[in-house]
């Protein structure tokens, strides 16, 4: 577990600064997340099969390399970021 402790000389309060920071953050997160998960669609729609199986087809050498196989690669990796992401702001917590 990391903790941060936050200073601020200003009479503000800063929990709700950093609150609505993260808010902002996460919103921006799930946007391209849906937008990942549409540009996955896709390929899954043009190719007629599921990411995963394209994965590991692609791990097997079975797909020759090309710009749209790097862009789909890309778009997976992508998405699993933006879910990492997510779920490590999702886990703060603030003490009191």
């Amino acid at each position: 577990m990391s903790k941060l402790r936050l200073i601020s000389d200003e009479r503000y309060q800063v929990k709700p600064l950093v609150e609505a920071a993260l808010e902002h953050e996460l919103g921006l997160l799930e946007v391209g997340i849906r937008q990942t998960e549409h540009r996955l669609r896709t390929f899954e729609e043009k190719y007629q099969k599921p990411t995963s199986d394209f994965i590991a087809e692609y791990e097997q050498d079975q797909f020759e390399e090309t710009l749209e196989c790097i862009e789909w690669i890309g778009e997976h990796r992508l998405l699993a970021r933006l879910h990492e992401k997510t779920e490590a702001l999702r886990s703060i917590h603030f003490a009191n």
